[in-house]
């Protein structure tokens, strides 16, 4: 399939290379595009016979999956840009709607949360959380102590979560779906207790959350 993922940043990364191992097209867009190229170029260099390369924002929506790999706000306000285009796309929601001053609380009220506002903003997408709960170095490997990373995966559309099922499947990881997409209001809280533990723990941003069983 065809992934687009917007930004260019380190979670963007991350998802890239796990995209791109499991065997599939990936797009990247960001408002520099210089970035997104050298993005591209890098991803490319890190993986034999991969399919990546920069794309303008006319080109981001032409694709199966549209990973907002941005924060919060900007997801939100780049879906209600998008809004039209976006239509009957898939769209992976990964921000953490935090207080990133403090590391103490989420800024958005507690009856909603960032995935639920990018729905909002873009009524006809099919949205969907995931990889909100991953940091980007233990996405890059893979892996955490010799485990694949757990994907927590939450949306309304049941189609769309088997598809980024199918996807984080692909790129070697363990998708475990919560079901709808109000469970985003849970995965946002719990990241945020695991971002706010990275320094008091010494965790040093390459922990992960699993289920284990």
């Amino acid at each position: 399939m065809i992934v687009t993922i917007v930004g260019a940043g380190n979670m963007a990364r991350g998802i890239g290379t796990r995209v791109l191992a499991g065997g599939h097209t990936l797009r990247l867009h960001d408002r520099t595009k210089a970035k997104a190229e050298d993005l591209a170029t890098a991803l490319r260099e890190g993986t034999d016979g991969a399919d990546a390369s920069a794309v303008d924002a006319d080109g981001a929506p032409d694709s199966d999956i549209v990973v907002l790999a941005v924060p919060y706000p900007a997801g939100r306000d780049i879906a209600a840009e998008w809004a039209e285009k976006l239509d009957g796309k898939i769209v992976v929601d990964i921000s953490n709607p935090v207080d990133f001053s403090t590391f103490d609380k989420l800024v958005v009220p507690a009856d909603t949360s960032a995935a639920e506002q990018i729905a909002a903003a873009a009524p006809k997408s099919r949205v969907v959380k995931a990889f909100n709960t991953t940091f980007a170095g233990p996405l890059a490997a893979g892996e955490v102590a010799g485990r694949p990373l757990d994907v927590f995966i939450a949306g309304d559309d049941e189609a769309a979560r088997q598809t980024v099922a199918d996807l984080v499947t692909g790129a070697g990881l363990r998708p475990l779906d919560v079901g709808p997409l109000h469970w985003a209001r849970s995965l946002e809280s719990f990241q945020l207790l695991h971002m706010a533990s990275q320094e008091r723990l010494g965790l040093n941003w390459s922990s992960a959350l699993t289920i284990m069983t």
